[in-house]
This record gives C-alpha cells, sequence and structure tokens, in this order.
C-alpha cells in the first residue's frame, strides 16, 4: 500500500464499514484536536470509545474512559491514534494483541510510523496514516463544503435532517 496517497474509495470504505473506534489519546480539553474529532465523529452516529490512562474512569462527552485498549468492554472497528509517530507502534502493538484486534489502524495528521503500519498490514489490517477521519468524512460527504471548502466531490444529493435536525449528507446513509 502506498501510504503517500490514498484512494477516495479507500477512505469512504473504511468510513462506511466502520461502526466502533477506539480513539487513543483522546482529551478532555475542548481546544485539543482529539476531542472535537471524537465529538464530530460520536455525532455522525460512530460508537467512540475514548482511551487515555490519565483520564481512565472519567468521562469525556459522557463517554466512559478507558485507560487501555485492552479495558475496552468489546471489540472495535478502528482504532483512531492521537499520539505522536514514535508512540504509534506501542499502539498498533497492543491492538494487535487484542483477543479481537480492529479492522482499521488510524493514524491521525502528522503521525505516520511505516513499520507499526507494514506490521498492522501483515496482520490482515487496513492502514491510513497523517489523515484525519473527521476531516476525510467532512470532504467525501460534502459536508466541508457548506463551509465554502472545495471537497473536490460534486453530488446532487440532497442533504438531510437526522433525528437531532443536524443536516447531513451522510456517509453512513
Amino acid at each position: 500500500m502506498n501510504h503517500d496517497s490514498y484512494s477516495d474509495d479507500y477512505i469512504n470504505d473504511i468510513l462506511r464499514s466502520v461502526r466502533s473506534i477506539a480513539m487513543v489519546g483522546a482529551s478532555a480539553n475542548e481546544v485539543r484536536p482529539s476531542y472535537f474529532v471524537l465529538k464530530y465523529l460520536k455525532l455522525r452516529g460512530y460508537e467512540m470509545y475514548p482511551v487515555n490512562p490519565g483520564l481512565a474512569g472519567k468521562t469525556i462527552l459522557d463517554l466512559p474512559v478507558y485507560g487501555s485498549l485492552a479495558e475496552l468492554p468489546h471489540p472495535v472497528d478502528m482504532v483512531d491514534i492521537f499520539r505522536n509517530s514514535e508512540a504509534a507502534a506501542a499502539v498498533v502493538d497492543e491492538a494487535l494483541a487484542l483477543p479481537v484486534p480492529p479492522k482499521v489502524i488510524w493514524m491521525q495528521l502528522t503521525v505516520r510510523n511505516d513499520a507499526a503500519a507494514a506490521k498492522a498490514e501483515a496482520a490482515g489490517l487496513k492502514v491510513v496514516m497523517n489523515r484525519c477521519p473527521k476531516i476525510e468524512y467532512g470532504r467525501l460527504s460534502g459536508e466541508i463544503g457548506w463551509a465554502g471548502v472545495n471537497s473536490r466531490a460534486l453530488s446532487s444529493k440532497r442533504a438531510t435532517r437526522d433525528t437531532r435536525g443536524f443536516q447531513r449528507l451522510g456517509l453512513r446513509e
């Protein structure tokens, strides 16, 4: 896999198939990117599991925080890594050691660890590096265009409203 460039189909397939996401490095600080990515993905219907050993036992956005991936109550489809590139290797090792490993390892913007990616891919997992699922979801669903940003995608599909009244074009419909 060429991790310098991902096709829209590859990213779209991941975002459509994933239902549960463990976010390693989640923060309770409302100005941190991990906080608003967690909030955004939760509002889009993903089942979110914040993981942060320093906040274990507390809550973020009314979600219980876990100290490690091993503490999660059940398997997750994706592990989103909000840690630095060096720390990504240990997170991938922890994910691969789970009784039921995730289907996807996603490393956030600026996070790239080729050795960890190769290890995950050798175990049959999909890997994305140096990308943000919030940005990719917004770009592929057309939501990012609502703010005047060119998403490089055209759609004639009418945006719908979910049960909370949020307008969405939705990858998950």
